[in-house]
């Protein structure tokens, strides 16, 4: 079994071979973070029935694709099914006959649909079908393993965790997986046998998140900008046009998604709900507000609170590394080749926020390099026409750090320019939030802050290795 990471889930896994009742897990998670990638690789891709949704595809094609899979695992009925409770009707044949896998440990016979939401197409009769087949079936079989999986998180949410009609109290376990961290991408790299710097590993994150599919995409061979130039800038790059992809394979209707992650590609502090009803392409609607809340919960943008006028909601803020560099740098074909791009302004600019959002990413190893984890806070950004603050963790122990991101290949250098700005950024807040916490102005660097006549404005100090703790 060669999975990076992953702990938690493997625990979880482990319990349910061993376990002396139904399990029903689901796995979730956005598009290329591993997910089939986990299952495949714990189970070593023996199952007693796998099957997988296709993208886009009718009903009639999906059965076809189900039904394959049943003569794969020794179906011998090869008349058409002509619906989906005729299609869970013959796994269970095939899961009750006399040859059917079964694991070592536990003797479970595991069940794993993968991207079945893709399965659940309009007036399918899907959902209804599978509901059917677990509630009078899987749940009365102690041997039973049934793993589903998709990247739709948004149905996945909706139709089997938060579901209230048949689903309700079914599921066993639930599996969200993240991107890795810094510190899981070094230990990701290491054993496919890559040699990386860190500060490699900070420039690729900075561009793809923590995907795993997209790291194993690097050549090492070639650099950080010849890598980025092959997969994305080339038109046929392995990544040319995967954020076209990224969306259209999560959400249905789509459209109002994209609108909501490129107007906050512009905002990088975040917008308000009312400042994002502002721009002309998005609309107040009903879905709006499902799109909103559908991109928080795939981990496109997060919200947090309008520290400006705390009665009037929150602030949403466009976090996956990917979908930002993407829109900053891709639409609208405005560069041709990130090589030629580098130390322009324009690149300078983006890499620039782009550090405020890996760092903001960070937040579990930031905290813990300071000495403050088990500390409850929450972080934000702060921004007024006066003032700009990058990142803000706002401690319940009356402590506010107030996060300047550097992103400088050499040691920072802080000015009299700095320090009359921060001053600047400490008298808006407290004025505009009404605030009385005492301020930690914190740099986060990549190589520290050289030793001068203002350094003593940063109360603390950490660099990429700080990233990389958890």
């Amino acid at each position: 079994m060669n999975i990076v990471s992953r702990k938690k889930e493997i625990d979880i896994l482990n319990n349910s071979l061993v376990s002396n009742k139904p399990e029903f897990i689901v796995v979730y998670g956005r598009r290329r973070v591993g997910k089939t990638y986990l299952i495949k690789e714990f189970f070593n891709d023996t199952f007693s029935f796998y099957s997988t949704g296709v993208f886009s595809k009718s009903k009639k094609d999906q059965l076809g694709s189900f039904q394959a899979s049943l003569i794969q695992y020794g179906s011998t009925n090869r008349k058409r099914i002509k619906d989906w409770f005729e299609a869970f009707e013959r796994l269970t044949d095939v899961l009750e006959s006399k040859n059917v896998y079964r694991t070592q440990s536990g003797k479970k016979r595991v069940v794993f649909l993968d991207e079945m939401p893709w399965m659940d197409t309009p007036k399918s009769g899907f959902k209804v079908a599978l509901e059917r087949f677990w509630n009078t079936y899987g749940s009365r079989k102690n041997d039973l393993l049934l793993i589903v999986c998709g990247s739709a998180t948004s149905w996945i949410i909706k139709h089997l965790i938060n579901d209230r009609g048949g689903f309700y109290g079914r599921l066993t376990n639930k599996l969200f997986l993240s991107p890795f961290t810094l510190k899981e991408c070094e230990e990701f790299i290491k054993s496919h046998n890559i040699k990386m710097s860190r500060m490699q590993l900070v420039d690729y994150y900075m561009v793809f998140g923590g995907i795993p599919f997209y790291f194993n995409l690097i050549n090492p061979s070639l650099s950080v900008a010849q890598n980025i130039d092959t997969l994305i800038f080339s038109e046929d790059g392995t990544l040319h046009n995967e954020y076209s992809m990224l969306l259209s394979s999560l959400f249905t209707n789509y459209e109002t998604h994209s609108k909501i992650v490129e107007e906050l590609a512009e905002h990088y502090k975040g917008l308000s709900r009312e400042d994002l009803l502002k721009s002309k392409s998005i609309k107040d609607s009903g879905s709006f507000v499902r799109a909103l809340e559908e991109l928080e919960q795939c981990g496109f943008i997060r919200s947090y609170p309008n520290y400006k006028q705390k009665k009037y909601g929150s602030i949403y803020q466009l976090v996956d590394p990917f979908t930002l560099f993407s829109i900053v740098n891709l639409k609208g074909k405005k560069i041709a080749s990130w090589m030629n791009y580098l130390n322009t302004n324009g690149y300078h600019n983006w890499s620039g926020h782009a550090f405020e959002t890996l760092s903001l990413n960070h937040i579990k190893s930031i905290k813990s390099s300071l000495g403050i984890l088990g500390v409850k806070s929450n972080e934000y950004a702060f921004y007024s026409n006066e003032a700009q603050i990058d990142l803000l963790i706002d401690r319940d122990d009356k402590i506010i750090n107030l996060c300047e991101c550097k992103y400088y290949n050499q040691e920072y250098s802080i000015n009299k320019e700095d320090v009359e700005e921060i001053n600047n950024k400490v008298e808006v807040f407290n004025r505009l939030t009404k605030n009385k916490k005492d301020f930690i102005v914190t740099y986060i660097t990549i190589n520290g802050v050289k030793n001068n006549t203002y350094r003593d404005l940063a109360q603390s100090i950490l660099t990429i290795d700080d990233l990389f703790l958890i």
